[in-house]
């Protein structure tokens, strides 16, 4: 049975890959080495509230580290933080270990940090545990409307 995410990419006419695992623990590097993909590859879903209330996705490369500062600047917002595991799940309707950028509740924002354009298919969640997507990036960018970004600690 297809995923929320598949159903999303499906109705947007996006061609996708489905790579099922046994998921034990959430993160990129988990499910990058439990299928076999490079972990630059693999991008984090993070849910990101901001100083003004709003919320957004933003796509990381799995060993990335985000500075929640280059976001905040990057958005013009005075502050950006991680939102809570709850309040994640309830503005995606996903678990998370599950949350993607396809087929949310709540329909949010999404940014995609510059150092994932070195890649030219990339993976992310499903919409469940234990389930990854493989895109063209250039799919991924115009069916999630994302926005490019320079997050990284470094930015």
């Amino acid at each position: 049975m297809a995923s929320l995410g598949q159903k999303a990419l499906a109705h947007k006419g996006v061609a996708c890959s489905a790579h099922e695992y046994d998921y034990r623990k959430k993160g990129a590097e988990a499910a990058a080495e439990a299928l076999g993909l490079p972990l630059g590859a693999m991008l984090k879903t993070l849910v990101v509230r901001l100083s003004d209330g709003r919320h957004v996705l933003l796509l990381a490369p799995g060993a990335a580290d985000v500075s929640m500062r280059s976001v905040a600047r990057a958005l013009k917002v005075k502050s950006a933080e991680l939102a809570t595991e709850r309040d994640a799940s309830r503005l995606t309707g996903y678990q998370v270990g599950g949350i993607g950028p396809f087929g949310c509740r709540t329909p949010l924002p999404v940014l995609l940090d510059l150092a994932a354009v070195e890649h030219d298919r990339v993976y992310v969640n499903g919409g469940r545990r234990g389930l990854i997507l493989g895109l063209a990036l250039d799919d991924l960018i115009a069916a999630a409307e994302a926005e490019l970004v320079d997050v990284g600690t470094g930015g």
